[in-house]
């Protein structure tokens, strides 16, 4: 069988084993009932749909006729880099900055990770992040997460 198109080829695989991972991962967690799903209802329920939207694009690839071939490109490693450093960032952040100054942080560093980064704009975004987890983490769902950095907080 011959691949059609590389690029869907290998996103599909991957959606397929990463799918397939977290719904094997969620089997060591409680399922639960419909009515009161377990911590393993969702990410397994996840993992499968993710499963299954990625066959579908495999198939795809398999089948449909691309004009090239669809080539992967060059991989973009500062993008890669710049995101998955600020995540890291940010998980070590929040416990010791808090939200308010953890999540700008986050905001600002991912937006580096483009090609048309400016400050004004990342700025806007950081505080509209901010205020919206504040409302919907904090006042909304009652969640405990450090709102300041705990050198000010213990104060």
């Amino acid at each position: 069988m011959k691949i059609k198109s590389q690029r869907d080829f290998w996103s599909g695989l991957m959606f397929v084993v990463v799918g397939i991972a977290f719904a094997w991962g969620a089997t060591n967690y409680s399922f639960g009932s419909s009515a009161r799903p377990g911590p393993g209802y969702f990410p397994f329920g996840l993992g499968i749909l993710l499963a299954a939207l990625g066959a579908i694009v495999l198939f795809k690839a398999l089948t449909i006729e691309t004009a090239d071939g669809d080539p992967i490109g060059a991989f973009a490693w500062k993008p890669l880099l710049y995101i998955v450093g600020t995540v890291a960032l940010f998980g070590w952040a929040l416990p010791h900055l808090g939200m308010f100054v953890a999540l700008p942080i986050l905001v600002v560093v991912a937006a580096l990770a483009g090609d048309e980064f400016h400050l004004g704009e990342a700025l806007v975004n950081a505080a509209v992040l901010t205020a919206g987890s504040w409302v919907i983490f904090i006042w909304g769902l009652k969640l405990t997460i450090p709102l300041w950095p705990s050198f000010i907080a213990a104060n």
